[in-house]
């Protein structure tokens, strides 16, 4: 049986899809807990990429529902998901390049020094250097010089910055988008460590993932897709790796729980 939705931060019900004929998504349920680290797996083609949109505000379901603090919302654009504390960090991280950490940090979000100047459209770069410092700190993300450009920083380091964005503006969930893709040993186990420290101050994680080690190591639950449905629901201090790559290809069935 279903929890409540009163017991999640958020949660999908029924949520459909449709690109075309092509049913991306037929009935999925979906739920986010306070304060943990969720995966959400499947193979390519399973529709986690068409949930993650809809719940982050990026697309629009055809039917279902969504509720965020067991509250129903109708996101339309990000924006939307970013007002209720949702935040995302894809793939590509959206960094821009040529900007610095602190520029980053606040892009779309600067901070103008108060009075006359702040009405003409000075930054106040002192404020914004200082809470971007203490950001980075909070999450043990390293950054080697405030004036670099993330364009010359290592992977992981611009990974961090990416999620330490995120988190600052998130209050209720993060989604992080295959965050270790790319990046060496060390360094995904850097940003393993970091997603622990985001769950640690209190804002939940969806991790889409393709590695099942990775998912063991750090998640708390573990949801599957396929096929646009969600086939499978595992808590990972009781279930097992084969248990799981069995509900991502079919090879066990029946397993939503």
């Amino acid at each position: 049986m279903l929890e409540s939705t009163t017991s999640t931060v958020l949660s999908a019900r029924g949520v459909v899809k449709s690109f075309g004929n092509v049913e991306a998504l037929r009935g999925v349920d979906f739920d986010v807990r306070p304060a943990e680290v969720v995966a959400l797996m499947g193979d390519n083609g399973a529709g986690k990429s068409t949930l993650v949109k809809i719940l982050s505000g990026a697309s629009r379901a055809d039917g279902g529902a969504v509720r965020v603090a067991g509250e129903e919302v109708s996101f339309s654009s990000p924006v939307d998901a970013r007002q209720a504390g949702i935040e995302t960090v894809y793939q590509d991280l959206s960094l821009a390049d040529t900007l610095n950490p602190t520029a980053n940090l606040f892009l779309g979000r600067e901070i103008r020094r108060r009075g006359v100047l702040g009405r003409l459209g000075f930054l106040d770069n002192r404020q914004m250097r200082a809470l971007a410092t203490e950001a980075f700190a909070s999450l043990n993300v390293t950054v080697t010089s405030s004036h670099d450009e993330v364009g010359n920083l290592s992977g992981g380091q611009r990974q961090g910055i990416a999620v330490s964005r995120a988190v600052t503006w998130a209050k209720r969930v993060l989604f992080l988008d295959e965050p270790t893709a790319a990046l060496g040993v060390r360094q995904t186990q850097n940003v393993l460590d970091l997603i622990r420290r985001v769950r640690d101050r209190g804002v939940s994680v969806v991790l889409i993932s393709h590695s099942v080690p990775e998912v063991l190591d750090v998640a708390d639950r573990v949801e599957v897709l396929r096929l646009g449905r969600r086939v499978g629901r595992f808590d990972v201090a009781t279930s097992s790796a084969d248990e799981i790559v069995g509900a991502i290809t079919g090879a066990r069935e029946d397993l939503d729980r």
